[in-house]
């Protein structure tokens, strides 16, 4: 192994590891085994999103086990944009099968993204870092929620059954990219073989692009006050099917100022 091929998940992670998020969690035993499974594979980077439920309590401890740290220290933010905001490549979980918004993968091809190299940097995890997010108990992450995904990703399951228990997918998930950091580690991948991409940009800066471009659609009419949330949507599908750089990012918002400032100047 390199010397810049570190192992993950381990004892010596990168930098910036991967940051497992939780949405609107409600049951404080489900906060308390996900935080277990996090000592179990490694994982440091716990978030929650909104949390229902006092994750601190006597019973999220109790299941926690070892893991009782992770609680102490887990990230608590208002929502899933800001959990992400200085992620690069995110993976959503989804038991939803009619999704429009990024293709629905297996693990197989959807967990493997996270590990894969920014271009010169080995099997180290970008600077930006992975995230793995998943939903509410009740009815998982809506759709505006998974188009903030890179990539989804369903478990498989009996059609007859397919809602897995909060902590058992997350369980399956983590044991699943464990083995695939196992075959990185000794040469065989799983998965689809890596792509020498440029590195997806961080989530924060694809948002304010977006933000600057819904504004701007606006002013000249291309999008109506009523239809905005839809028609962005699509946008934002779009380009995250495409994984866009920080560069191409940065293009995109050039672009969009020269258009606003050759329409201010033009109106009388």
């Amino acid at each position: 192994m390199s010397e810049r091929r570190r192992p993950w998940p381990g004892t010596d992670p990168p930098s910036r590891p991967l940051a497992l998020v939780l949405v609107e969690p409600a049951g404080p035993l489900n906060v308390g085994s996900v935080a277990r499974l996090c000592a179990n594979f490694g994982v440091r980077d716990l978030r929650l999103v909104a949390p229902r439920c006092d994750h601190l309590s006597e019973e999220s401890r109790r299941m926690a086990v070892h893991g009782g740290a992770l609680l102490e220290q887990a990230g608590l933010y208002p929502d899933l944009a800001a959990a992400i905001a200085d992620r690069t490549r995110v993976v959503a979980a989804s038991g939803r099968v009619d999704s429009e918004a990024v293709p629905i993968m297996g693990p197989a091809d959807a967990l493997p993204w996270l590990l894969e190299p920014a271009p010169g940097s080995g099997w180290e995890v970008s600077s930006g870092g992975p995230a793995l997010v998943f939903g509410r108990e009740n009815r998982g992450l809506s759709t505006d929620e998974l188009l903030q995904a890179g990539r989804i990703v369903r478990l498989g399951t009996d059609d007859g059954y397919p809602s897995l228990n909060l902590s058992h997918a997350v369980a399956i998930s983590l044991h699943a990219l464990h083995g695939f950091q196992q075959g990185l580690e000794q040469g065989h991948p799983g998965g689809s073989p890596a792509v020498a991409w440029p590195e997806p940009a961080e989530r924060n800066v694809l948002e304010a692009a977006l933000a600057d471009a819904e504004e701007l659609l606006l002013e000249v009419g291309f999008l109506l006050p009523h239809t905005a949330h839809a028609r962005m949507a699509k946008l934002r599908a779009l380009l995250q099917r495409g994984q866009i750089s920080s560069d191409e990012v940065a293009l995109v918002r050039g672009m969009v100022r020269q258009l606003r400032w050759a329409s201010q100047r033009r109106t009388p």
